[in-house]
């Protein structure tokens, strides 16, 4: 295959106007490991760490369903220094919250396993992931990585690149966590603007892939409301009812002022023809797609 001919799987998900909305990765918790060499492509799994440490935060994250990321700063790496670790969890309640660490040795990381087990710290600042693992998928890291130097410029002390977030044709991706909010088709100017609303409570639909609280069809139906009503905070809708019948649902939202008070969104979900949808996938897949049917405001 030539160099003309190589295929990038967000170059053809733009050219075929894959729906972004409804595309977040359910979850609420995440454990981030600073790691400064080179990125496996199965990220964490692949490290080569003490065993027993390894499958003590493994087991431990599995048992809270936590999203193992391995992250390192953008940019010339530092390798002088202890390097990081976090655990930040969104709860039910829309609290966030994060704890964070340090670790030298293998051994250090089994401190995680304690984090995963305790509440955390309120009131610190987002974390902003940019994925840029390269080893996973060519287009997180030809995408990502102007993403992630672009926003470290702007706010060097809250962003990290990261391994594997899901979407890789959606590049370049970027999650707020614990906000749980995941951005994609950005590059290096929508990437700030979207950031600087987020970090204003502005959430908009315009590149939002879906908040990771919610399922697909109701990321589609939030979207949906955003786009119709305006960019919103991240708590100003509560979905308060879903009901589905087939691949048919109807998701009501109550908002907080100025936003209308209750929402009622239709969806209607199919999938797509197998096409390519990653770089390095070679067989044919098919993707879920949500669309909204109709918006009424009660």
């Amino acid at each position: 295959m030539t160099a003309a001919e190589r295929f990038f799987c967000a170059e053809a998900a733009r050219k075929r106007a894959d729906a972004l909305a409804g595309t977040a990765p359910y979850g609420s918790v995440w454990v981030l490991i600073e790691y400064r060499g080179g990125w496996p492509p199965n990220g964490f799994d692949g490290l080569d760490l003490d065993p027993s440490t390894k499958k003590l935060v493994f087991s431990a994250a599995q048992a809270v369903r936590a999203r193992v990321l391995l992250i390192r700063r953008p940019g010339r790496r530092n390798h002088d220094g202890p390097k990081r670790w976090a655990v930040l969890r969104h709860e039910n309640s829309g609290a966030h919250r994060q704890r964070w660490g340090t670790w030298s040795h293998d051994q250090d990381l089994a401190d995680i396993a304690d984090a995963l087990n305790t509440p955390g710290e309120l009131g610190c600042p987002p974390v902003v992931l940019v994925c840029a693992h390269g080893q996973h998928d060519t287009c997180c890291a030809v995408r990502g990585r102007p993403v992630g130097g672009a926003l470290a410029e702007r706010w060097p002390q809250l962003v990290w690149e990261c391994t594997h977030v899901g979407g890789d044709r959606f590049a370049a991706n970027v999650v707020v966590a614990p906000d749980g909010v995941y951005y994609g088709n950005l590059d290096a100017a929508s990437s700030v603007a979207v950031t600087e609303q987020h970090l204003a409570d502005r959430i908009d639909a315009k590149h939002l892939r879906g908040y990771t609280d919610l399922f697909p069809p109701q990321q589609a139906a939030l979207s949906a409301v955003l786009e119709r009503f305006g960019p919103a905070g991240r708590h100003d809708y509560e979905v308060v009812d879903t009901a589905r019948e087939d691949n048919h649902w109807r998701i009501r939202f109550t908002g907080r002022p100025p936003h209308p008070t209750t929402i009622d969104v239709e969806v209607h979900s199919h999938r797509t023809p197998p096409t390519q949808l990653t770089c390095r996938g070679l067989s044919m897949s098919s993707a879920a797609v949500y669309e909204v049917t109709s918006i009424d405001v009660g």
